[in-house]
């Protein structure tokens, strides 16, 4: 099933000369002991590094073919040749040799086997067993006693929108035990009904084991049953008149409704399966997962196999890409593949070995399982297409990005410009820029909009005007630019600017570059294409017709990662400001009360409101708040009001 790759071949002399007869006396001495047991082989080199791992029905009938050297192909030859000791396993039957053999190559990654590349370990879903109110969190790493687990999914970004799901729905706490122990008021998720609050007793433990069974069930593919019970729920707690109750039901079910109208493929039918499709192109292979548990999409991952250059066989490839990707999860019952793996009868049997129950490899023909692998398929092949062109020399794309403007010269610095805001508030525009090293991250900037004149802080007076945000963040980095190098000698001046927009935005941003005079700074809008598609982008110059580029041409591929990279800091930094412009409040203002006072007095009082309203007696009550921050903070919020107690100054 996994046979060597094709590495260099070697010269002629080479493969008949004597390296390669000390090979094969190395393979023949280990014959001279080899049995006809099924077993495992490793070909190591001189350094004692793994050459290949194989296995094998009968280990003497595998290994003696590696003797025959007329009779390899120049790829073995090779492997022959470097080979300078062998090391065997037996097992007890060839399916178990199948899934050591995996195991090995996993974690020796051979040179001349078939290798997945992946590091990286899978989160799952953890709800502890050991406490009277289970937690329900993230979790990566080994399995602890105690406590039960839902997975794998494919990503962090899965597994976090099943757990905003669980809270959501079933209100199950996600804080550690010593927070839970802490508390004596419910927190924030408890407000915004994500928590039933179990750490002040606003559950009771039994309501609250309810909870839990209910998103046991949820997570083993129960979600209509769930669904028709809390709607039988609602309306019996309306027939008796409890609206609060109907109500917070309601919002359950909403909650539920949302997360079963997410996922873009779904299996009708198929409780826990993973969907497996393989894509080649120009020498690659990329096989692309979707992990569906409980009904549920879990994600999908990109994975992409470390072999020769030359083509090899789909089902060679899917075949040991299947054994090393279950060494480490629990296969499931259901593998929807895209091709029939190499030796597939003997991969199920292994995989049921592992399991401990029966798995079934299917390559469904027709149908909602067919159109799942297709789709799977896809994106194995946008992977590849993607892999491609971040892999391309960076001076090859910025020559094609010179090619493609007809700059003068291949550009050393592009400049790329974007803005966001909420209806005008928390206004930032932002500037990123990219070289022949790639990304310059120590040349990002970050611009937040004052507008024209002074106004509400964080509100731009033009309203959220594109136009007006471009011209300020224009000139504020050009304006700054000419006054510390005017004669434009240093290196920090753009080869290209990229700004997003179409006509109207580069028409724009063109006369305000010509009234500072910077004439000859070359300039390019983006404009995305029909219903907003990738691929499908308008680039405008001035004194061009728009035009667009090959939907898989590299520098396209490039240019988008350009304007994504610029779009992705400008989200975050208005994200980041829109968080502290809402987390500021009016402790803020009281002198000498610090992050620390201010966190102590919110744990305590619950809002700024509670502390401002909270008498002297009660502000020295508060945990870590001594006489004297008491006194400066009630005299803040109630000068002239004394300290309200008799022999106080």
């Amino acid at each position: 099933m996994n046979e060597p790759e094709d590495p260099p071949a070697p010269d002629i002399e080479e493969t008949t000369a004597t390296p390669v007869m000390q090979g094969v006396e190395v393979i023949e001495a280990t014959l001279r002991t080899l049995p006809l047991a099924p077993g495992v082989y490793r070909m190591l080199d001189a350094k004692g590094d793994a050459l290949y791992v194989g296995k094998a029905r009968s280990l003497k009938k595998r290994v003696v073919a590696y003797t025959q050297v007329a009779r390899l192909p120049e790829r073995l030859r090779r492997m022959v040749f470097e080979t300078r000791r062998m090391e065997v396993i037996t097992t007890a039957s060839e399916a178990e040799a199948l899934l050591l053999e995996a195991n090995l190559i996993k974690k020796l990654r051979p040179r001349f086997n078939i290798v997945l590349r992946d590091d990286k370990s899978y989160p799952w879903l953890v709800m502890t067993e050991d406490h009277p109110y289970p937690q329900i969190a993230k979790h990566r790493g080994e399995r602890r006693k105690g406590a039960s687990y839902w997975g794998p999914f494919a990503s962090v970004w899965a597994v976090n929108q099943t757990l905003t799901a669980l809270q959501r729905v079933f209100l199950l706490r996600s804080c550690r035990d010593t927070v839970f122990d802490s508390r004596s008021r419910p927190c924030l998720l408890h407000q915004i009904k994500r928590c039933s609050a179990p750490c002040v007793e606003r559950v009771s433990r039994e309501d609250y084991g309810a909870l839990v069974r209910e998103a046991k069930e949820f997570l083993s593919g129960g979600i209509p049953s769930i669904q028709k019970r809390l709607a039988r729920e609602m309306e019996e707690a309306a027939e008796r008149l409890e609206f609060e109750r109907a109500a917070s039901i309601r919002d359950r079910i909403r909650g539920l409704t949302h997360v079963q109208g997410k996922d873009r493929i779904n299996l009708d039918g198929v409780n826990d399966a993973d969907v497996v499709a393989l894509h080649q192109m120009a020498g690659q292979s990329c096989v692309q997962v979707f992990f569906f548990r409980g009904g549920r999409n879990n994600g999908n991952r990109p994975f992409f196999l470390s072999h020769a250059k030359s083509e090899q066989p789909p089902e060679e490839l899917l075949g040991a890409f299947l054994g090393q990707l279950y060494d480490d999860l629990p296969p499931p019952p259901l593998v929807l593949v895209s091709h029939d793996p190499a030796d597939e009868a003997l991969l199920t049997e292994a995989l049921s070995l592992k399991a401990g129950r029966k798995v079934e490899i299917h390559r469904p023909q027709r149908g909602e399982k067919k159109s799942a692998v297709d789709h799977a398929a896809t994106n194995a092949r946008e992977a590849i297409e993607r892999r491609m062109a971040e892999g391309a020399a960076q001076a090859d794309l910025l020559s094609g990005v010179a090619r493609v403007f007809d700059l003068p010269d291949t550009p050393e610095r592009i400049e790329i410009y974007d803005n966001s805001h909420t209806m005008g508030t928390n206004a930032y525009g932002v500037m990123v820029a990219a070289g022949p090293s790639g990304f310059l991250k120590s040349a990002y900037r970050k611009y937040g909009i004052k507008g024209p004149a002074a106004g509400t802080p964080g509100v731009t007076p033009t309203g959220g005007d594109d136009f007006a945000m471009m011209r300020e963040v224009f000139e504020r980095r050009f304006g700054r630019a000419l006054k510390e190098d005017p004669g434009r000698e240093g290196e920090g001046w753009p080869d290209l600017v990229l700004i997003d927009g179409g006509a109207g935005q580069l028409s724009a941003a063109r006369d305000i570059l010509n009234e500072m005079g910077l004439h000859d700074i070359p300039l390019v809008g983006i404009a995305k294409g029909p219903d907003r598609d990738a691929g499908r982008e308008w680039f405008h110059q001035t004194g061009k017709a728009p035009f667009q580029l090959p939907p898989r041409d590299a520098v396209l591929y490039y240019l988008q990662r350009l304007r994504d990279e610029a779009h992705r800091f400008a989200i975050t930094t208005h994200r980041a400001g829109r968080s502290k412009a809402m987390v500021r409040s009016e402790l803020d203002d009281v002198p000498g009360v610090g992050a620390a006072i201010k966190r102590k007095l919110l744990n305590h009082f619950g809002s700024a409101r509670g502390v401002r309203m909270a008498g002297l007696e009660d502000l020295e009550n508060c945990p870590g708040i001594g006489p004297a921050v008491a006194r400066r903070i009630h005299g803040h919020f109630h000068p002239g009001a004394g300290t309200g107690r008799m022999g106080n100054a």
